[in-house]
C-alpha cells in the first residue's frame, strides 16, 4: 500500500525532532546518484589525505600550534584593525 504525500508529511511531522531529521537526511541521500556517491568517496579520501598531512606536520614540528587564547587574541586584534 502506497502512502500519499499528505500522509507521508503527516507521519513525518508526528515524529520527534531527531527522528524527523534522520528521515529527512535519508530521503535526501536517496536522491543522490551513484556518481555523487563516488565523488563523496573521493572527497572523503582527499580529506583523509589532508588530515594525515596536517598530523604529520604537527608531529614533525613543521606546524606551529597556537593556544585558543592566542588565536582569539589575534582575531580580536584583526577585528579592531578592520573597524578603524
Amino acid at each position: 500500500m502506497s502512502m500519499t504525500m499528505a500522509q507521508v508529511e503527516e507521519a513525518l511531522l508526528a515524529l520527534d525532532r531527531a527522528d524527523r531529521a534522520a528521515v529527512i537526511q535519508r530521503g535526501l541521500q536517496s536522491l543522490d546518484t551513484d556518481a555523487v556517491s563516488e565523488s563523496q568517496a573521493e572527497v572523503d579520501a582527499a580529506w583523509r589525505s589532508e588530515l594525515r598531512r596536517r598530523i604529520d606536520d604537527i608531529e614533525s614540528g613543521k606546524a606551529q600550534l597556537l593556544s585558543a587564547d592566542e588565536v582569539f587574541a589575534e582575531v580580536d586584534a584583526r577585528l579592531v584593525k578592520m573597524r578603524r
